[in-house]
């Protein structure tokens, strides 16, 4: 069965999403295995990291103290292959993988071999070997694709895109990074919109990592710099304006027990209930309501929502459709942020919170009461737009353009196939 870029599920293609749940993180394997004495084959060594999933596998965030170095670094790396010619586009007409033997492998390794996924002592053959596959893998990993080794149609996209494109992708992203160094603060949660990754870092140390879904493309998340102020356990959900425009009113037409079914309640501006039954649905007057869904299984955020001022009313939260954390392309929300494990992060920002250990957040949700707490010390949370950085000599990641700030559509590349 062929693997969905879109839906790419979890297991070892997890490593895909540059996520594994809650704690070990793609990069951080490649960088392990990278520094390593005895490196050995690499997809021995990838294997048994990856599989080392019960603990942060490095504990340096996307954005370290480092990262700016290193990024100009890459941007230097970068510059040196443009000007030797860059690299040849590697013919997508085939699905290579492990154990075929083509001549368009050769091509294959000389593009893996420029940008250094592939070592020069693996030699110029036509056999997709071991040694080819770990650095299809490599590279994939790179790319935020899933790591199977096999050369799809994504794979083949991502690597045909020209080393001068990828080097303007670096350096519009090396000014991002140098616009925000020394602003995270000690302690601070991360965005990273286009790897739909976040982080909690404290002292320039990893202690979570979280899959995330983020904005659609049409409703895309904000960049943010703010500080988490309240959680809410069990929290109301009030539908903002656009969604009860874009999708509310169309459902009711379609289906009026909508609002009833989703446990959603009407309100006036007064405040008073009003009866969907009496609302002419076929105009968009409907707009003028409060849509406030009760707390519950059915409620868009599920148990907790994380709170911080916004101008543009974003916040992040858990969520009922768990199923879409699996996905490799998670650009699903209408602008806030998903967590996946959200009760860890949780845990994480109320560590200073008296009286709201693990065990008593935990004994809150089972209360399905509505119950916000305000955060002692605040804590940083920052939404960033990085598609191209490097934490360490010689691995440079990658991730799609999804919202085209990068300045090429080549970068765009889900959109494109």
């Amino acid at each position: 069965m062929r693997t969905s870029r879109r839906f790419f599920l979890s297991g070892a293609s997890a490593l895909a999403a540059a996520v594994m749940a809650g704690r070990a993180n793609a990069q951080d394997v490649i960088g392990d295995i990278l520094k390593s004495s005895a490196r050995g084959n690499w997809d021995d060594q990838f294997d048994a990291r990856a599989s080392e999933g019960g603990k942060v596998a490095s504990t340096l965030p996307i954005f370290s103290p480092q990262t700016v170095a290193f990024t100009e670094q890459a941007v230097a790396q970068y510059q040196n292959i443009v000007g030797q010619g860059g690299w040849t586009d590697v013919p997508a007409t085939k699905k290579l993988q492990l154990g075929v033997d083509d001549p368009d492998v050769v091509p294959l390794r000389k593009r893996l071999m420029v940008a250094g996924d592939l070592s020069q002592s693996a030699g110029i053959s036509t056999a997709f070997d071991s040694y080819v596959d770990s650095a299809v893998k490599r590279f994939q990993l790179r790319h935020g694709l899933p790591a199977d080794g096999s050369m799809g149609k994504y794979t083949y996209a991502a690597m045909n895109v020209s080393a001068q494109i990828r080097l303007g992708q670096l350096q519009t992203n090396l000014q991002r990074l140098k616009e925000k160094a020394g602003t995270l603060g000690s302690r601070y949660v991360l965005v990273d919109i286009p790897a739909a990754q976040i982080e909690a870092v404290e002292n320039d140390r990893v202690v979570l990592r979280h899959t995330a879904i983020v904005g659609k493309i049409d409703r895309q998340t904000p960049i943010v710099n703010s500080k988490i102020n309240e959680i809410i356990v069990n929290p109301y959900w009030n539908a903002p304006v656009s969604i009860v425009r874009k999708d509310i009113i169309p459902l009711m037409r379609k289906d009026p027990d909508y609002l009833k079914n989703s446990h959603i309640r009407l309100f006036a501006p007064d405040g008073s209930e009003v009866d969907p039954m009496n609302v002419d649905w076929s105009t968009d007057d409907a707009a003028k309501y409060r849509f406030r869904q009760d707390p519950g299984s059915e409620n868009a955020m599920a148990s907790v929502k994380i709170n911080f001022p916004s101008p543009d009313g974003v916040y992040m939260h858990d969520t009922p459709q768990q199923s879409l954390f699996g996905k490799m392309m998670r650009f699903d929300s209408s602008g806030c942020v998903r967590v996946q494990n959200v009760r860890d992060l949780v845990t994480w920002i109320l560590r200073d919170t008296p009286g709201w250990d693990r065990q008593h957040f935990e004994a809150a949700i089972k209360t399905g009461q509505n119950t916000p707490i305000q955060v002692t010390n605040p804590v940083p949370v920052h939404f960033l737009y990085l598609s191209a950085w490097s934490t360490g000599p010689g691995v440079v990641q990658f991730r799609d353009d999804v919202y085209a700030l990068d300045g090429n559509s080549e970068l765009q590349i889900t959109s494109s196939l």
